[in-house]
């Protein structure tokens, strides 16, 4: 699992700016690991719910210390696609994994980060 400062690092690259100008939006997509410390604590937030519920709570958009505008969903969308083999699955995806006990490849192969040793 991705640390949520190397999702930041990540979103740096991406966007500009420092990475603690993204640490609270992957704080708050990971706090669910403190519930349940599993990868399965993704089907809290990781999917197109909870990077709309993320917006709901962060904004649509900020600036970055570069002074940029940064839309909070692609930053989102990033974290999830990082952690879910590149894709973003849905909250039904992940209630379909509970009720079957199936689990994809998607639920635990993630994107390793190249901030990562």
């Amino acid at each position: 699992m991705a640390h949520p400062i190397l999702h930041s690092k990540s979103n740096q690259k991406k966007f500009g700016g420092k990475w603690e100008d993204y640490i609270h939006l992957h704080e708050w997509m990971d706090s669910t690991k403190s519930w349940y410390g599993h990868s399965l604590h993704r089907m809290w937030r990781h999917h197109s719910e909870g990077i709309f519920e993320g917006e709901k709570i962060f904004g649509t958009h900020f600036t970055n210390s570069d002074g940029k505008i940064v839309y909070t969903r692609y930053c989102l969308e990033s974290h999830v696609k990082e952690d879910c083999d590149g894709i973003i699955p849905s909250a039904s995806d992940w209630m379909k994994i509970l009720i079957s006990g199936e689990r994809p490849t998607w639920v635990t192969r993630t994107k390793k980060l190249e901030f990562e040793d």
